[in-house]
Parts: structure tokens; sequence; C-alpha cells
């Protein structure tokens, strides 16, 4: 058991002034909690505790004035929003906060206190006595779920990691969307997709209101549309209505909308009408990144007459009329306006742009001094480094979430959302992203104290898989660091994940070119070393079994795609995978066929079912190009 003061270290995120030290607080059932607030939040903030200390069996009493007790407070002057002061002593345990976020905050901090220092002393809790002054560096502190590529979380999957983000005093949530709301009357785009109903999506709303978490409507709204425009109603809204090769599909086929096309405003317009009536919050992201087509096909005469970052201007401000019209306060993804800074004066002034980057030494200082020139609220947005991958990227996450952080205060950023996108299928099971969300939800609490790769493990175990033994985090960290054992191109995805996505490419070209046979073989070993801890797991989780599975599918999955890389480097790098020996291919396509039905399994004991097979098809190249015969 470490020593009160270097329990501290093991709070997450880290508060910004914590001292442990006087008398320590001995709980016993029936002492007092005195609320001093009312409101939903502050009602659950005081629920957990009683729940909380009820695992160490503790009950705690009604509101007697017997000394020794809690008492919560919200509405105290002279802390900032959402900071709190927490005092655990003899005399009991005071928590004085701002608002009842704050109040709620104080309580997380106090109930992991708890976890990390408390000791038993018989039959008894004995707390180290403990005073926290804290409050947030980031006003908006947001964790993005991509919802939208394949992966649809059940609601009972969403609302245990809500309940853990919160804990984490994350206070925002996105759903990235781009066809998985169930639009009333545009059946034919979502009917496979298992979509979210208006009525999941109001009681979503609440169940994160009562946790202090603003839940953000998201709808892309102009490139990322190829999931409507493929079918034939919506395709002569595009760019491109007869496609072209983008980055996040294998087909052929439209991807953004025509941003000169009148219609394109009527259609968003009744989307908005459907979408926002189901959230609270006056927020909205409607995406409007990546539109690379943009002034390729039916926008190419008015690019050409008044330059494409003027066309793409003005159609950000066509949809920026229809949010302010519906009452919201519009987010954007800002890639596309930092193309040409000269732009950012003319954008509207209440929108929010939203700065994204995924690599260590991403701009976000250089980008951040554009914004706050142009004066225009912005949000540092790096990554959990998940997506495209097996396991992960973890050294890559933990530096790309600091700089992140210490960007966006040095350049006045309003807020940090961490990303956790699903390109490709979503293949990585929802562990591989844990490490992300930890490490984000720390540093957008305090960017002076980001996670350190080497921290990370056991702040893994502690406040993610509860694994008494010490290996979990361990296990899931290293095996987010396979990438840098293998080698190769590694940008924004893993060498090893398109060996198996881009089976056509030869090993001498694109992402491959750099894989050798001692990276592979260095990657299988770590792997096995990485893995090798589970077995001694003791995670204090329902569902502990699930979350070992998963990770084995991923070390399986990605040692697998070692093994293929090496098979196809003995046939020669200029060769094709058809180019394998018969029986290696018939080896190889009876292990591919196991994992793929490894993963239907996985996927479906978390997630809906819609989009399971369209996930699963990413890796139907390879298959095909493994048949003999």
């Amino acid at each position: 058991m470490p020593l009160p003061q270097e329990a501290v270290s093991l709070l997450v995120p880290r508060p910004q002034d914590a001292r442990a030290d006087g008398s320590p607080w001995l709980p016993r059932a029936g002492l007092p909690v005195h609320l001093q607030a009312d409101g939903a939040v502050a009602r659950h903030a005081t629920l957990r505790l009683r729940e909380g200390l009820a695992e160490h069996g503790v009950a705690l009493g009604g509101s007697t004035d017997e000394p020794g007790g809690v008492r919560l407070s919200a509405g105290v002057a002279g802390l900032p929003a959402e900071g709190y002061r927490l005092s655990v002593g003899a005399d009991g345990v005071a928590v004085d906060a701002s608002d009842e976020r704050g109040l709620a905050h104080g309580v997380s901090t106090l109930l992991q206190w708890i976890a990390v220092a408390g000791r038993r002393g018989g039959a008894s809790l004995e707390v180290p006595g403990l005073a926290v002054e804290d409050h947030p560096d980031f006003a908006e502190r947001g964790v993005m779920l991509d919802v939208a590529r394949d992966k649809v979380p059940r609601m009972d999957t969403l609302q245990a990691l809500i309940d853990r983000l919160a804990g984490w005093k994350i206070n925002q949530l996105q759903l990235y969307m781009e066809h998985t709301f169930a639009y009333r009357g545009h059946e034919e785009v979502w009917r496979d997709a298992s979509p979210f109903t208006p009525g999941e999506i109001r009681a979503l709303d609440a169940f994160c209101a009562e946790r202090g978490i603003e839940l953000v409507p998201n709808q892309n709204s102009f490139g990322h549309f190829h999931r409507w425009l493929v079918h034939e109603r919506y395709r002569p809204l595009a760019e491109c209505p007869e496609g072209l090769e983008h980055p996040f599909s294998l087909d052929v086929e439209p991807f953004s909308l025509c941003a000169v096309d009148p219609r394109v405003p009527e259609l968003l317009a009744d989307l908005y009408d459907q979408l926002l009536p189901c959230f609270t919050s006056r927020r909205f992201n409607v995406g409007l990144d990546e539109s690379f087509d943009l002034g390729r096909c039916r926008s190419a005469g008015a690019c050409e007459e008044r330059g494409r970052h003027r066309v793409y201007l003005e159609f950000l401000q066509t949809v920026h009329r229809l949010v302010t019209e519906r009452g919201h306060r519009m987010q954007f993804w800002g890639d596309i306006v930092l193309e040409e800074p000269s732009i950012l004066p003319e954008l509207p002034r209440d929108a929010t742009a939203l700065e994204w980057g995924y690599e260590a030494g991403h701009p976000f200082e250089e980008h951040g001094r554009h914004f706050a020139a142009a004066d225009l609220e912005h949000h540092v947005c790096p990554g959990t480094s998940s997506w495209a991958s097996l396991t992960g990227r973890t050294t890559n996450a933990v530096a790309n979430l600091a700089e992140a952080a210490a960007a966006g205060r040095s350049h006045g950023a309003a807020g940090y959302l961490v990303t956790d996108w699903g390109d490709y299928g979503h293949l990585q099971p929802l562990p591989v992203s844990y490490p992300g969300l930890l490490a984000g939800a720390a540093a957008a609490w305090n960017a002076a104290a980001p996670l350190s790769r080497s921290e990370l493990p056991p702040l893994l175990d502690r406040h993610v898989f509860h694994d008494e033994a010490g290996a979990a985090g361990a296990v899931t960290a290293d095996l987010g660091d396979t990438y840098l054992a293998a080698g190769g191109n590694n940008k924004n995805a893993t060498a090893l994940f398109f060996l198996l996505l881009k089976p056509e490419r030869r090993m001498d070209e694109y992402r491959s070119k750099t894989l050798t046979r001692e990276g592979l073989e260095a990657a299988r070993a770590h792997l096995a070393d990485a893995m090798a801890p589970l077995t001694q797991a003791r995670m204090a989780r329902s569902d502990a079994g699930q979350l070992e599975a998963e990770l084995r599918w991923s070390a399986d999955a990605t040692d697998y795609a070692c093994r293929l890389g090496l098979a196809r480097l003995e046939a020669g790098r200029d060769r094709p995978v058809e180019a394998l020996p018969a029986e290696d291919r018939r080896r190889l396509a009876r292990e591919l066929d196991d994992l793929l039905e490894r993963r239907r399994g996985l996927w479906l004991e978390r997630n809906r079912r819609g989009g399971l097979e369209h996930a699963l098809s990413f890796l139907a190249a390879l298959r095909q190009k493994l048949r003999v015969g």
C-alpha cells in the first residue's frame, strides 16, 4: 500500500492541488450526510457516494448532527466553474463546490481516494486525511465516440462507459453520426444499421444530464455522406454522383454533398429538425471535414470562378444559418479552413472550430495561433489512436493527448475533445480505446499533469480494469505498442492492420514497404510477452471474461497479420497474395475464418447487430485472395 502522498499520484485526473496530511477519517455506519444542494446532479453524486461507501461496508445514515459525517455543498462563492474543495479528516468529510458539477467532481475524487488510499483495520475503514483544491483547465471536456463506422453500441454499453467518463470528470459526450439515427422518411439509409431511435437519444440525454454530462448532437453534413449518397434517391445530391475512390470505403462511390445544389440545405434542414429536438444541448457538431472532392465534379465551375475555399465558406455559412435558426451554436471540424487561413476572419463569430490531429507532433501550436489571431473559439481534438489498428498505438496516443492539452492551454482553447474513431469497420474492441480515454480525461482536466506512458498501466488497473493483480493494464498498454516493434508506416493506423485491409498491395509499396522479417518476428515476440501476464489478471468487473476475450482476439488477429506478412515476404515482396503456396493459403484462410467468427461473437456482447457484416467485409478481399480453387 503506498503512503498517502504517493497515493495522490494515483488519482485521475490529477487535482490541481492535493495534500495528504492530517488525521484520518473513520467512517462508520449511521454517519450523517448533509446535502446542501438541490438538483439531479447533486442527488446522483450523493447516491454514488452512498453506494461507493457501501462497497466498503459503510452504510451512511440520515441527517443527524453526529460529528464525523459528510457535508456536500454547491453554490460556494470564490471557486471557478466546476471547481471544488475537498477536506477529509477526523471531523468528517466536506465538499464545497462552485456548482453541482463541481460537487460531483469532489465526490469522484473522494471515492477514488478511498479506493487507492483507504485501509481496513479489523472491520473498520480508515481513510487518510486529504485536502484538495481543484478546478478544470478546459471548460468543455468531451469524448466523441464513432457510432457511424458500423459499430453501434448497445444502450447498456454506452451507459456503463458514461458512468466511467463522469467519474473521470468528462462533461460532454458526442456520438459521431453519418447514418445511424432513425430519421423518419429516410429508412433506406439506416434500415440495416441498427440506428439510435429518437426515444433512445432522449433517454441517453437524460442519463448523461444526471451525471453532469452534456450530450452534444453530431451529424456530419458535407463530406462523409457516402452512406446516404450510395442510394439512388440521394445520389443526385452528390458532388460526384458517379462516385470516386475515397479513403473510407473499398468501393467507388459518391462521398460529399454538392455545395452548390439548392436541394442540399433542404435535406439538412429536415435532418436537423428531427435530430436536434432529442437533445437539451444547444451545441451542434455539423462536421464539414475532409470534403476533398469539393470542386472535382458538379461544383467545379463555381470553384474555378470563386475559389474552392470561397465555395466551402459559403456552404459553411449556409449550414450555420440552418443551425442558428434552430437555436443552436455550430461546431465544425477546422481542417478545411486551415488550408486557407485568410478566410478565418469571415467565419461566423459564434461558431466553434474543432482542431483535430492524431499524431504526436501534430501542429496544434501553429493552428491554435491561427484561431487565436482570428478571435475564433476553438477546441483541440486529439485521439485515442485505437482505430485502423487491432491493438491501438499507446505511445502515440499518450504523446498526442498531452501535446494537444499543452497547446490548447497556450492558445486559449475553450475545449478539449478526445476522439475515438472507427475507420474501416471499427474492428478494434472496446478495451483498445481505454488507454486513450483515460489519458485524455486526465489531460483535459489538468493540462500540466498528463499521464506518461510508464504511469498508464497501474492507473488502467485501478480506474478501468479494477485488477487486483495489476496485470490487465500492462497487457493493454503493451499490446498497443506492438506497432513500434513491427515498424512500417504507422501514421493514423498501423502497417499491420493494412496488411489485412489492403491485400491487393504488394509488400514493396504503400505502408508495407518498410516492413521486414526482423520487424515482424519482433512484433510476434512482443505480442507474446505482452499477453503473458493476462492469465494472472483478477479483474473485479462483471465483464472480466469479455475483456480478456477481447484482448486475446486483438493479440491473435495482430499475430495473424504478422504471419501473413512473413509468408508474403517469403514468397517475394513483389508477389501478390495469390502467389502463396496453396497449403499456406488454405491454412491462413481457415485461421481468418476463425478470427472473423470470434469477432462476431465478441461484437454482439456489446454492440447491435446492424453494421456487423459490413464491418467484417473489410477483410473479405483478403479472404477471397486466400481462396484456393
